[in-house]
């Protein structure tokens, strides 16, 4: 079967401001006060973007090879509160929120899961989490890693595949993400799925609750919002937690919070995506960081047996322009494949091209 992993999908801020139904654009901001201001910047780097773009404009050529490639269940990490609510979590430089009316723009892709257990889903506090789960429920998505107390938040989506097989998708996130630690859900608090640290005792905890799900046939993904947002390097206690996950039964590691694609590694035949980088942001025209490419984004397509082991990944790169994702051009291609394919050779791992315009996995 094939899965399509997404990194950072972030709908709210810029990219609400060109939805149908544009939500209030007030920011609580170091720097910007008002959500369309991203607007302009990306407007002065690539041109005039439309208001009032259609629900699908932010995802462009994502849509096309998802009815190409056609995976049998879809993932991507949502980093944004879906509320009307205005009341901004304290102590925060960054607030994602997105108008409930323009959820059709989530639905456009046809997610099967969206994993929540991230920096940004409470960024509207514990009623803009309440409003976001009752409208992803109302628009028939599936959740992971957030709910209104800890054994809602724990519960994995099960998306279901094949004859008689399933996909489980747990979600939880640390704070090396920037996730606070009093997000976390408990027995009386709606939250997060949140790890307080990176240790064998933690994987233990964590790959327990999961076989206590697990049925015979059942492929296992673990979406992890973890890490910093640039740099390549890999601290030796996530490669260790990660292998931990699939020494324990876990299929799949999706890791995610980096703006821009991570080294891949490829253990005991299972995946490991240390980073997917951002899909879809609003960050177009900001400067800082140019040698990471941040503009140049990946759609993720593991095939799997029915074991779980690894049978393939190819990825998709893309380039945002105007608030839009399109198939990248050849050279932009060739730059991500040589980034990924230099840091993810210490993990016995190398990048190849295809004929099509995609990237895929070879292992050495």
């Amino acid at each position: 079967m094939t899965l399509f992993l997404s990194g950072d999908v972030m709908l709210g801020r810029g990219i609400d401001q060109i939805l149908p139904h544009p939500g209030d654009p007030a920011l609580r901001e170091r720097y910007m006060d008002d959500a369309r201001d991203y607007v302009a910047l990306a407007e002065a780097a690539n041109g005039p973007i439309p208001r009032s773009a259609g629900f699908s404009w932010p995802w462009g050529d994502v849509l096309g090879v998802l009815a190409d490639s056609a995976p049998d269940a879809r993932i991507v990490n949502l980093e944004t509160s879906v509320t009307r609510n205005d009341q901004f979590a304290p102590n925060k430089a960054v607030h994602y929120r997105m108008s409930p009316a323009n959820l059709p723009c989530l639905v456009a892709p046809r997610p099967d899961v969206c994993a929540l257990a991230n920096n940004h889903v409470l960024d509207l506090g514990q009623h803009g989490l309440e409003e976001t789960l009752d409208e992803l429920a109302d628009a028939g998505l599936q959740v992971a890693g957030a709910g209104l107390n800890a054994e809602q938040a724990r519960q994995p989506a099960a998306v279901a595949v094949g004859r008689g097989g399933r996909v489980l998708v747990f979600s939880f996130g640390m704070a090396s993400s920037g996730i606070p630690p009093w997000w976390v859900a408990t027995d009386n608090r709606a939250g997060v799925d949140f790890v307080p640290e990176l240790s064998e005792d933690s994987a233990a905890q964590i790959t327990s609750r999961i076989r206590r799900h697990i049925r015979p046939g059942d492929i296992v993904v673990a979406s992890v919002h973890w890490g910093s947002n640039w740099g390549y390097d890999i601290p030796d206690e996530q490669i260790r937690f990660a292998h931990a996950l699939i020494d324990d039964g876990v299929d799949i590691v999706h890791g995610h919070s980096s703006h821009h694609p991570r080294p891949i590694e490829v253990y005991r035949d299972r995946l490991i995506l240390y980073g997917c980088g951002d899909l879809i942001n609003d960050y177009e025209g900001i400067g800082g960081y140019e040698e990471y490419r941040a503009d140049l984004r990946l759609m993720y397509l593991v095939s799997v047996e029915s074991t779980g082991a690894l049978t393939g990944l190819r990825m998709v790169p893309m380039h945002t322009r105007r608030m839009r994702l399109h198939r990248a051009s050849p050279e932009n291609a060739e730059w991500l494949r040589e980034v990924l394919d230099s840091v993810s050779g210490e993990f016995g791992v190398r990048i190849d091209a295809t004929a099509h315009g995609m990237l895929a996995l070879r292992r050495q």
